[in-house]
């Protein structure tokens, strides 16, 4: 269902050049539009990234497509994109938006916690289960998130955001690499002793039907993908094809000079027993996809 925004409320930070608005349904969203400086396919890779997030039972923004206006965008003078050397005026149509963490009420809202409190997130568990959606859909970018504290509430729980920069950003390929779509610290991953850390998650990404990933896919806009439905399909295949091979995207990780996992014993893995080649984070990557996915 499209939510019709109503008024723009602010200009957010980060590289694609998101701006908060008020819907009409009373909620305030984050809203990418189609002509963001980061490039088009960043808005189905949201759909797409966010809400197989949660299907596989994450904490992830709700989300949905919402409509600008020509009217609100001529009303609005600050509905542009700064292009370095140009500004462009925001395109009206249909954009995707995210619900905004912790809405409008007051509230206590981080992108970084010191680690003495973010070993007390109340999820922290849960990125495991981030990993399993980033290591599925190749996601290019670290791992973010944003942290949320209610009233006199004392610890934090993380919201698991941008996911434009799966299946490799712009170009829709799966180049994987250990160390991409990972959490910049690996004190979140202190808990991890086993497979069975990743559950839920794990399982219900294996086992989730074809269907469900095709019905996540025909709510994308055909605008969106520049109207090559062949394009997308190829996309979902493939994604579809990638569920049995999560397990090895995480071994890969697992094995790599960083030690993610420092709990989970590693039987027979030396300096030199190392199975796959490293490459940093977001290696790769070409296109017209520059800065952080905001």
């Amino acid at each position: 269902m499209t939510v019709l925004a109503i008024q723009q409320i602010r200009k957010m930070r980060g590289g694609a050049q998101s701006h908060l608005m008020l819907g009409a349904d009373g909620n305030a969203w984050v809203v990418k539009f189609q002509n963001n400086p980061q490039h088009l396919r960043v808005l189905p890779n949201e759909l797409l990234g966010t809400r197989l997030g949660a299907l596989i039972g994450l904490t992830v923004p709700h989300c949905d497509v919402v409509e600008v206006t020509p009217w609100l965008i001529e009303q609005t003078s600050e509905l542009e994109m700064d292009l370095g050397q140009r500004r462009e005026r925001c395109v009206p149509g249909l954009q995707f938006g995210s619900q905004m963490v912790g809405g409008l009420m007051p509230g206590h809202i981080a992108d970084y916690l010191p680690e003495e409190q973010l070993v007390e997130v109340k999820n922290l568990r849960e990125f495991a289960g981030a990993l399993v959606l980033d290591k599925w859909t190749c996601n290019a970018n670290g791992r973010q998130a944003l942290f949320c504290r209610r009233g006199r509430e004392k610890r934090y729980s993380a919201t698991f955001i941008d996911q434009g920069f799966c299946f490799n950003a712009a170009e829709w390929r799966f180049e994987d690499a250990p160390l991409r779509g990972v959490y910049a610290r690996n004190v979140v991953y202190r808990n991890v002793t086993g497979w069975e850390s990743f559950e839920p998650w794990l399982s219900r990404l294996e086992g989730i039907e074809a269907q469900r990933i095709w019905e996540i896919a025909e709510a994308v806009p055909p605008e969106w993908y520049g109207n090559e439905a062949e394009v997308l399909e190829h996309l979902v295949e493939k994604l579809i094809k990638r569920r049995s091979q999560v397990r090895d995207r995480i071994t890969e990780f697992r094995e790599s000079s960083r030690a993610p996992f420092p709990n989970w014993e590693r039987k027979g893995l030396g300096a030199q027993g190392r199975q796959f080649a490293e490459t940093e984070w977001g290696d790769n990557v070409s296109g017209n996809v520059p800065g952080r996915v905001m």
